[in-house]
């Protein structure tokens, strides 16, 4: 896996994310709901550098556990957003503990 390659495409699908919810999503879904959506371009903008930090030191796990966890904590909620399926914020939190795995992953390669 080129974990730069994904790292980059992910960012460029971060800031295309953040400019549909900034211009397209703002008359379209309430003030709480686009808050959730911009929460989800954050966290995937984040976790797209640390696959990019990832993809520089060696740290394969990490980057499958940010990729995976930007594909279900963020992946969820922007369905969530565009679709108001209130029950994909209960999957939510599994991409938080992906993320969270991955960042202790991050930190162990870094120490080789």
């Amino acid at each position: 896996m080129n974990w730069t390659l994904l790292g980059a495409l992910l960012g460029f699908a971060g800031v295309a994310a953040g400019a549909f919810g900034a211009h397209g999503l703002r008359s379209l879904v309430t003030p709480q709901r686009l808050e959730i959506f911009e929460t989800a371009v954050r966290y995937q903008m984040i976790h797209a550098l640390a696959i990019l930090l990832a993809g520089l030191l060696g740290a394969p796990q990490a980057g499958w556990c940010f990729a995976a966890g930007i594909g279900v904590f963020c992946g969820s909620l922007y369905l969530l957003v565009l679709t108001d399926q209130r029950w994909l914020g209960a999957v939510t939190p599994i991409g938080g503990l992906l993320f969270l795995a991955g960042w202790a992953l991050l930190a162990l390669a870094s120490r080789k």
